[in-house]
């Protein structure tokens, strides 16, 4: 283990995982990214080698056959695999927020149905809030579940769902109809059981196909489309609708830690590949690092990557601890996206030409990273929800 990114107090088994998990990444995930990414390949084996550690059901209690382990756990192992490959990471981070969805607010016939498959990776899950055209404006949504005997039948359209065609359940967010006077009151979760595959998987519910994009490469990226698409009540997380958009906010809670993770993992591995080249590299008859030029970065790079470390951790043990953490969990993510941002840059500085070739790691991370600066909110939703806490926090007394 390196000196940066340290965790205290951590029991034995939390490093014992820890250490699984940096073994299969510096083993398993680091040699093939390079490939598998350009390659835009899903990285089936190395997902294959995840459910065999148990990584899917990492927080699922032990009773539904998960570890039972904290989000703290799962944080530091999301660091670490974001550190070999971020897309990876992406794999399992809607899945997480599925299963946590379902453990926090699912009914027990539904966690008794989900939990065990979610734990051994046989379901998989993804996660579906946005729209076209709608960003972070949850409460304009325009998907639709109208009643219909005993069930509903949904029409409209999801965007930029992870594992959108590899996944077999997706946690959707559509409108209904509750008469509330609040439009965030009248939003559903429902839960939506279907193949894995592109094109119309079963009647009335279509993938199209893989969003092209520039970085985040391998996992799969797509829309949805509901036409006509019918389900039964029972699939409404938690039996009642009406919840959809609070079941929602806690979901992102949580990935909002996990996006900061994410960054925090690629910003020590931008860190590692700097100081290693700055090491190897020399100019003027000497390695580049003992130029105060980049000693000054490295030093900077070094900081960044402890206080957002430091930031995501504080964020992950509020939420163990049962208390609210939305301010925490804005900052986490706020700080170690825009961190990861200026540390992969000044990485790919410290490279020069080379960084520009895709032969050298640093410029997968460099298309990476921004990502992170508007997954799961933007900054600019970030510092909305930090604020608005603050001032509750800090509010004058009259």
């Amino acid at each position: 283990m390196t000196r940066l990114a340290q965790t205290a107090d951590l029991t034995d088994i939390q490093q014992e995982i820890l250490s699984t998990v940096r073994t299969f990444v510096d083993k398993e995930i680091i040699p093939h990214a390079q490939q598998l990414e350009h390659a835009d390949e899903y990285p089936q084996e190395i997902v294959d080698g995840l459910k065999e550690l148990g990584i899917f059901g990492l927080m699922i209690p032990e009773e539904y056959g998960g570890l039972g382990e904290s989000l703290l756990t799962y944080a530091l192992v999301v660091e670490e695999i974001a550190r070999g490959w971020m897309s990876v990471s992406g794999v399992i981070n809607t899945h997480f927020i599925v299963a946590y969805m379902v453990l926090q607010h699912g009914t027990q016939e539904q966690k008794e149905h989900l939990l065990p498959r979610m734990a051994t990776g046989e379901v998989r899950g993804a996660f579906s809030m946005s729209e076209p055209g709608l960003g972070s404006d949850v409460a304009g949504i325009r998907t639709r579940a109208r009643r219909d005997g005993d069930g509903y039948v949904i029409d409209g359209q999801k965007m930029w769902l992870t594992n959108g065609g590899s996944s077999t359940l997706v946690a959707a967010l559509v409108r209904t109809d509750e008469g509330a006077e609040k439009a965030h009151q009248n939003l559903t979760t429902f839960l939506v059981e279907k193949p894995a595959g592109f094109g119309e998987v079963v009647p009335g519910l279509t993938i199209p196909g893989k969003i092209d994009k520039m970085g985040y490469k391998g996992v799969d990226t797509t829309e949805l489309v509901f036409d006509g698409f019918r389900i039964g009540a029972d699939a409404i997380l938690g039996g009642t609708p009406g919840r959809g958009f609070a079941q929602m906010m806690d979901g992102v809670e949580v990935g909002r830690v996990n996006v900061a993770a994410r960054a925090c993992g690629i910003s020590i591995r931008a860190f590692e590949l700097a100081i290693a080249y700055a090491q190897q590299r020399e100019t003027f008859g000497k390695p580049i690092a003992q130029h105060q030029a980049i000693a000054f970065q490295l030093a900077e790079m070094a900081t960044k990557v402890e206080a957002a470390h430091a930031l995501m951790v504080k964020a992950a043990r509020l939420k163990d601890a049962g208390k609210r953490n939305d301010v925490e969990a804005g900052m986490a993510k706020l700080l170690a996206s825009e961190y990861c941002a200026e540390v992969t840059t000044q990485s790919f500085r410290i490279h020069g030409g080379y960084g520009y070739s895709k032969e050298y790691e640093i410029e997968r991370l460099m298309r990476e990273a921004p990502f992170l600066l508007i997954g799961e909110g933007t900054s600019e939703i970030q510092k909305t929800i930090i604020s608005r806490g603050l001032l509750k926090e800090y509010a004058l007394k009259r």
